[in-house]
């Protein structure tokens, strides 16, 4: 059943809960569009053709480290309704920190991947909200818990589905992200390889696809 704040239900997190995801390592992300609708474009041929949203989908992906220079882009796809991606984050060579000024600077020099305001995004839930008015103590500490913490995957995550959202609507108002993402850490090398076949042939694969519509 879904958990109540603030008179309003928000889906549970599908995070794993003792897991920090700001640990260094590879992650298998995949995303959806609301309704696995076709968003990005279609499988043409066994190759991926984008469309003017999938272009840009394909793009700001590809600029993550750009933005987040801690992270390291394995292979990625833009599907129909979907995207599969690596990322693999090297904390090791970055300012990563719980210490509240680290974080108030990584929130600062990202805030340009967000691309202005993007204070009106339908598609994100209250726990993907970096920003809330608690007054209380004990409201700050459950913000505190529910929020994406800075250099994690759900704030690199966040940016992204955020950024894609805004220049999106502007070609087609109707776009929308299904809520939350799909995560696997990758925990050896040899899943790395299969994963990252699996993305390279995911346009030859698309009819066997679990998101195939």
């Amino acid at each position: 059943m879904p958990l109540k704040f603030q008179n309003k239900y928000r889906i549970k997190s599908i995070r794993l809960k003792n897991w920090d995801y700001r640990n260094n390592g590879a992650y298998f992300i995949t995303i959806c569009t609301q309704n696995r609708k076709h968003f990005f474009g279609e499988i043409i041929d066994e190759k991926m053709e984008l469309n003017e949203i999938g272009l840009l989908a394909n793009n700001f992906w590809a600029e993550i480290p750009n933005h987040f220079p801690f992270v390291e882009l394995g292979n990625f796809q833009i599907m129909p309704n979907h995207m599969d991606g690596i990322l693999i984050v090297d904390a090791l060579h970055c300012n990563v920190s719980n210490n509240d000024q680290n974080d108030s600077n990584q929130n600062d020099s990202n805030q340009n991947f967000l691309n202005q305001n993007i204070s009106n995004q339908n598609d994100l839930n209250q726990s993907d909200t970096l920003q809330c008015n608690a007054s209380t103590e004990n409201k700050n500490e459950f913000l505190s818990k529910i929020s994406p913490k800075s250099g994690s995957i759900s704030t690199i995550i966040r940016s992204y589905k955020s950024v894609v959202s805004k220049n999106s609507r502007l070609i087609n108002p109707e776009f929308q992200w299904q809520s939350g993402f799909h995560d696997h850490i990758v925990r050896n090398s040899e899943s790395f390889d299969n994963i990252q076949n699996y993305i390279e042939n995911n346009p030859i694969n698309w009819k066997e696809d679990t998101f195939y519509t």
